[in-house]
């Protein structure tokens, strides 16, 4: 009698669900009967997504995987999507575990956990056919999983998720668009850019008109995704230009100018720079007044700065100068030629000739006062003292109580001249290593400069950042010195600083000027403009 109260109270211990946790509802144990009863003549994707969803809802992943491991394992329409969601299930414990700090069970049954995903893997690899989803949504978590592990099969993992995709055969194509989605907020945006393509491609076949291609590559746009409107938007403009008539190349050309507009740079919204310039650049191929409206040449200009292209875009300010000579844009671009020529083209000439045409204008502005400086900056380096002088105090008397940095900066140089001292360390320095022969290996090509935001109202912060690349070392990173000049607003940053806030008080373009230091010497040099209104 006492061994039957035992085996009846260790029966109901096994057979009652634990505290806490409630009985398995009527609709999990229909999908259970429903998955058990299966044979490939039923539909088992449907159910086991829906019974993933009731499991998954309450964190209970190990309840699920000791289900799938249950089921037979006779047919491979059974066994590959059993074990794909045991994949999916002891990944998403994983990371659950993490995120809720579980350590106990994270430490004690990880390793186990782990053999579960590779081998569930592995299996789904083995026996799924090539052209199925489930194929690449399974290397797609095995190279999450063997990434945020950070082992040495990441890359291999990579490797075998491209190659899967490369070769996928399946009708639906969305899964694709779902790989390169992972991909891209992974920060893998060569392979992400690849596998977008593809899926273009897939979906192109499903587009009737030239009209609903170009529509589609908008609504990518309008959703954020700046990766697959490219892919779309190069294939309307590819598709269109085979069959376009050579008396309707410009009208085109101008249609693709726009569609360069949307991507141009600016401070907020999507964007991508180097592709607005390719599609530019296509315009001018099909007709060279492609670009044809001078806010489009003057944002074409504007485009190619902020992607650090700057000699293409002195040239193109200086095409904004030659086509729209009353251009709203003209002083800009003038100073703009001006700090380009002799700060990156190393010609002064040509430099002081554009910083001329400002000085000599009778309507003061921002260009103009910071034209004054420029010029008196270059022949206080040249040792022309008096020219200097004449300059920079001409700019006073022009500002006024207006342009506070402006008119610091240069009575800054005044003293320096009064007192017969050279001109400040970094800025003198700067100025050698831009102008001086022999120093074009400091070519701006080792570092960037960043600002935060490059549009800003008078006395608003923006942050000013520099990063460097570094020369290929087996040894600690050395010690890097920013030597800091040209106009850093408000503050004057320290040369141990990569990056420093700041703020301006007066409108105009900001030219900051940096050269990095390394200890073996001058490693490489910089410049940034920053629009102030």
């Amino acid at each position: 009698m006492r061994f039957l109260i035992i085996l009846v109270s260790f029966m109901l211990a096994y057979l009652l669900p634990a505290k806490g946790l409630a009985a398995d509802s009527p609709e999990l144990v229909s999908l259970q009967k429903q998955i058990l009863k299966a044979d490939c003549k039923s539909d088992i994707a449907g159910p086991l997504e829906e019974l993933k969803g009731i499991y998954f809802k309450d964190n209970r992943y190990t309840d699920f995987v000791n289900f799938l491991k249950s089921l037979p394992a006779k047919e491979s329409c059974i066994f590959v999507p059993a074990n794909y969601y045991i994949l999916l299930s002891r990944y998403t414990q994983l990371k659950y575990l993490e995120e809720k700090q579980l350590w106990d069970e994270y430490f004690s049954e990880g390793n186990n956990y782990r053999d579960d995903i590779t081998a569930s893997a592995q299996k789904v690899i083995d026996k799924a056919e090539p052209g199925s989803p489930i194929l690449l949504r399974c290397r797609l978590i095995l190279w999450q999983f063997h990434r945020d592990q950070q082992d040495p099969f990441a890359q291999e993992a990579l490797s075998g998720l491209m190659s899967a995709v490369s070769g996928y055969t399946g009708k639906d194509a969305e899964v694709i668009k779902e790989v390169a989605d992972k991909l891209l907020a992974s920060g893998e945006k060569v392979d992400a850019k690849q596998l977008y393509r593809l899926y273009a491609d897939k979906v192109i076949t499903s587009v009737s008109s030239d009209g609903q291609l170009k529509g589609t590559a908008k609504n990518f746009y309008d959703e954020g995704n700046p990766e697959l409107a490219e892919n779309f938007y190069d294939l309307y403009i590819e598709k269109v230009s085979k069959t376009l008539p050579k008396e309707k190349a410009c009208f085109f050309a101008a249609e693709i100018t726009e569609i360069a507009a949307l991507f141009t740079y600016k401070d907020s919204g999507l964007k991508d720079p180097l592709y607005a310039e390719k599609v530019f650049e296509k315009a001018q191929d099909l007709c060279s007044a492609g670009v044809s409206k001078e806010d489009i040449q003057y944002a074409r200009a504007i485009n190619l700065e902020k992607a650090k292209e700057l000699i293409k875009a002195k040239d193109a300010y200086v095409e904004l100068l030659k086509h729209y000579p009353e251009s709203a844009f003209i002083n800009e671009a003038n100073f703009k030629a001006g700090v380009i020529s002799v700060y990156v083209l190393r010609d002064v000439s040509s430099g002081r000739s554009y910083f001329n045409k400002l000085a000599d204008k009778k309507e003061i502005g921002p260009y103009v006062i910071s034209s004054l400086y420029q010029l008196g900056l270059l022949a206080q380096w040249q040792d022309d003292t008096e020219s200097a002088k004449n300059y920079y105090n001409k700019l006073i008397a022009l500002a006024g109580t207006d342009y506070q940095d402006i008119t610091a900066m240069a009575k800054a140089r005044l003293a320096e001249i009064e007192n017969k001292k050279p001109i400040e360390y970094n800025l003198k320095n700067f100025l050698d290593l831009s102008l001086k022969e022999g120093n074009s290996f400091l070519d701006m090509a080792k570092s960037t400069l960043t600002a935060s935001r490059y549009f800003i109202n008078k006395n608003n912060e923006i942050q000013i950042t520099c990063s460097v690349n570094m020369p290929a070392s087996g040894c600690m990173q050395p010690e890097v010195q920013y030597l800091w000049s040209g106009n850093t607003g408000a503050v004057l940053p320290q040369d141990s600083q990569s990056g420093f806030a700041t703020t301006y008080p007066s409108a105009g373009t900001k030219v900051l000027n940096l050269i990095i230091v390394l200890p073996s010497g001058f490693f490489d040099r910089n410049i940034d403009f920053v629009e102030v209104k």
